[in-house]
């Protein structure tokens, strides 16, 4: 009888693909890599090995404990990647969770870890091609991913817009209340492209619901304008 100890044993390792939109473009969370040259890029996703008897999310905890300032993050398990020769170190499967949050939140984690950076994630390829995203800094500076980690962020972009018409994902980046313009700056951060305002809110309002809750925004560079809330059914 075949024991599974007769089988060559790959590495799991789990990497942490968290997302928000800032200023007009989707960011990601990535850190400082000392070991660049040998790992093709100097920067990566959070990430670390599952411990012998430890289980995947165990170590999502512990990768976000340990490599980041942030806690009680939601993730969900989104896709897995085994190419041989993808680490450099060896036969290495990665499991990717990926946590989508409002700016706010990763901002101040982000600001309390030296080693973390908050980046831009872009796109040469419309729509849902599909392919390799670049990150840069914010003066446009291309930083360079180590492993796969660029063609995993290419992934997130396309998975993200294949759902952001049919699903209330766009409303993950955003607080509980929130303006129309916020939303429709989320899809053109996602989208790479400008939206015109009033087809924008015809089909976002024929496919949500929202609920205008009274209560006008304060501060800003704009006029006040109203907050609203996601209808609880359209959650996920």
């Amino acid at each position: 009888m075949t024991s599974i100890f007769d089988y060559p044993s790959p590495a799991i390792a789990v990497d942490l693909a968290i997302l928000c939109v800032h200023d007009g473009a989707l960011r990601c969370v990535i850190m400082r890599r000392e070991d660049g040259g040998v790992m093709g890029g100097d920067w990566a996703l959070p990430g670390g090995f599952v411990h012998r008897d430890g289980s995947l999310e165990e170590t999502v905890t512990r990768v976000l404990r340990d490599k980041t300032s942030l806690r009680d993050v939601h993730f969900e398990q989104l896709a897995t990647y085994g190419t041989p020769g993808r680490d450099p170190r060896g036969h290495v499967i990665s499991v990717v969770y990926l946590a989508i949050l409002p700016a706010e939140m990763l901002i101040k984690g982000v600001e309390a870890n030296s080693g973390l950076r908050l980046v831009r994630v872009l796109v040469d390829w419309p729509g849902e091609t599909g392919g390799t995203a670049h990150v840069s800094d914010d003066t446009g500076a291309p930083m360079h991913m180590a492993f796969d980690h660029a063609d995993i962020l290419g992934d997130m972009v396309k998975r993200l817009r294949g759902k952001l018409d049919y699903t209330p994902i766009g409303f993950e980046f955003l607080p509980s209340r929130f303006t129309l313009r916020d939303v429709q700056a989320v899809h053109e951060a996602i989208l790479d492209q400008s939206l015109t305002k009033p087809a924008f809110r015809r089909k976002l309002l024929d496919r949500h619901t929202l609920r205008a809750t009274g209560v006008r925004e304060s501060g800003g560079a704009y006029r006040p304008a109203e907050l609203y809330e996601l209808s609880q059914d359209q959650e996920e």
